[in-house]
């Protein structure tokens, strides 16, 4: 029965739609598993979804970061407008790491797979869903992990939107050659890339296997009538949150500054519009684009903006095309917050991952009890690479450590969270049996949070060297070094970042060398906290043990 003429009672409608988040949970969980990449297999970077034929996300994966799913939402879309679903053939795998039209960086590369079925009167399969995944690749060649690129040519290998396998016309499916040459011909990990590639592609095909049985079950050709249920319903669950609100136009604004002592502005107005069930958000007056490569493309500031904005109003209602609707953003082109080419972008998260701190201050104005103080912001990335005693080379995948949240209104901030992004930490065991790293802390960081009637979360200390006796370099992406985490409704500000080599701070964005036996130690900002400190009140300490 196709399901384009198909009605759901809410019984049906509940068991097809946990069923359909459990095949996207079985995709992701498939991909991590297989995963080459430290960043993917254990610290979960990567998004998940599936989409219908006219490319709507339907439906995500728990697993992942918001900067990757809400950014696949609008990625798959762009890709399908080169790649027309009524083109593809059983067989085709589409891919892309257009910065521009995707998750904002060329380490991202997504991967779409179709799925296909046979109509129950028979005929030739068609194709009736999209899985795709976003992940976050060890090396796409170029400068690397960092803010160092000066354009985005000079960050990696721009993989344009293409076929990366090719249906064979009877059903199978062939490697699109002089694609994967040129893909691994660039990269300084092929065996990774490669790798990690057909972990997306393998995961894609677990979606449509599971796809398969989900229809098989309840009689359906397609998913179309049952997509259409699920998003008309999540856009007027969105819009009946919305139309609770009042009318009204609310500012705020955020300061971040970086190693390099420069400061970025995001200044956000956010109008409520209950007649609609709109919230639109502004971005006007944010600085203009950085010469280096923390710029956000419209793509992931959108992802964070509408992650935001749900997270507070909502969070319950499904996230997918139809919940997304109602949240409407503008950026002004060519600032730091809606990058264009070639402005270069591989640490993008450092600006995306801050923006909630000043859209958080817009929707305090409207739901106190739903807001929370500034928080650190971005996880710190680190990437470190040299050579070993006898001339090899090492490089390590991307390592990431978070500072405290800010606090909430009844709960104080979480203690070294990677709040807003959901990635968790590489382990330190894993790092050092991939490069010769040995770490020589890693710790709370007590008092950094913010004191108030509910403290901010603690930040943490890292400190690593390099068992090398050659020079080595070190790719390392920090922020809220000397503006710190504010409080809300009369919160105190957490503990400003530290970043330092042999005990003297580092002042560039840039890769540094550095030499056998320097030390490099990170000290991560500590959260704001919420509402006026008491007697009594959380310090920031929140008793915690200082070592790990």
């Amino acid at each position: 029965m196709s399901s384009a003429v198909r009605t759901f009672d809410p019984v049906e409608l509940e068991i097809l739609w946990q069923s359909l988040i459990s095949t996207v949970n079985e995709q992701a969980r498939a991909l991590q598993r297989a995963a080459f990449s430290p960043i993917v297999r254990e610290a979960g970077d990567l998004a998940n979804a599936v989409f219908d034929r006219r490319g709507r996300m339907v439906a995500q994966a728990v697993t992942g970061t918001p900067g990757h799913i809400n950014s696949l939402a609008l990625g798959a879309a762009a890709m399908l407008e080169e790649y027309p679903v009524d083109s593809l053939v059983p067989g085709d795998v589409l891919i892309t790491n257009d910065p521009y039209k995707t998750a904002g960086q060329l380490l991202d590369v997504t991967v779409l797979v179709p799925a296909w079925r046979t109509p129950a009167a028979g005929g030739r399969p068609r194709l009736i869903a999209l899985f795709g995944s976003t992940i976050h690749h060890t090396d796409v060649g170029g400068y690397g992990i960092g803010a160092g690129g000066r354009d985005c040519f000079e960050e990696g290998l721009w993989i344009p939107i293409c076929k990366l396998m090719a249906g064979d016309g009877a059903g199978g499916s062939q490697r699109s050659g002089d694609v994967w040459k040129f893909i691994l011909s660039n990269v300084r990990q092929p065996d990774h890339m490669a790798g990690d590639l057909h972990a997306q592609m393998a995961s894609g095909e677990v979606g449509a296997q599971r796809l398969a049985t989900l229809c098989d079950t309840h009689g359906l050709d397609d998913i179309e009538g049952l997509a259409d249920e699920i998003i008309e319903r999540s856009e007027a669950a969105t819009r009946a949150t919305i139309r609770e609100l009042d009318a009204g136009t609310h500012d705020a604004s955020a300061v971040l500054d970086l190693a390099d002592g420069s400061r970025v502005d995001i200044v956000c107005s956010m109008t409520v519009d209950p007649d609609a069930g709109e919230i639109i958000v502004d971005y006007e007056g944010s600085s203009d684009a950085s010469p280096w490569g923390i710029n956000v493309v419209r793509n992931y500031t959108h992802a964070y903006t509408t992650f935001t904005v749900r997270s507070v109003l909502n969070p319950d209602i499904p996230n997918n095309h139809g919940s997304l609707a109602p949240i409407r953003m503008r950026a002004p082109e060519g600032s730091v917050v809606h990058a264009v080419p070639p402005q270069p972008g591989t640490a993008r998260h450092v600006v995306g991952m801050f923006l909630p701190n000043a859209l958080l201050k817009a929707l305090a104005q409207v739901k106190p009890d739903g807001a929370m103080a500034e928080g650190a912001g971005a996880v710190w990335t680190m990437q470190v690479n040299g050579h070993h005693d006898d001339g090899s080379p090492f490089i390590t995948a991307m390592f990431t450590y978070a500072g405290g949240v800010g606090a909430r209104a009844s709960k104080p901030g979480l203690d070294a969270c990677s709040y807003p992004t959901g990635v968790s930490a590489v382990p330190i065991e894993v790092v050092e049996a991939s490069a010769p790293v040995r770490f020589l802390q890693k710790a709370l960081r007590p008092g950094s949070g913010g004191a108030g009637a509910q403290p901010g979360g603690l930040g943490q200390v890292i400190e690593f060297e390099v068992d090398t006796d050659r020079p080595w370099q070190l790719n390392a992406v920090t922020s809220r070094l000397t503006e710190p985490p504010q409080g809300i409704f009369g919160g105190e500000p957490g503990a400003s970042g530290a970043f330092q080599v042999n005990g003297e701070p580092v002042t560039t964005q840039t890769r540094i060398t550095l030499q056998p036996g320097d030390s490099v130690r990170l000290e991560l900002p500590g959260g704001g906290g919420y509402g006026q400190p008491t007697a009594g009140a959380g310090t920031g300490d929140q008793d915690q043990p200082a070592a790990r």
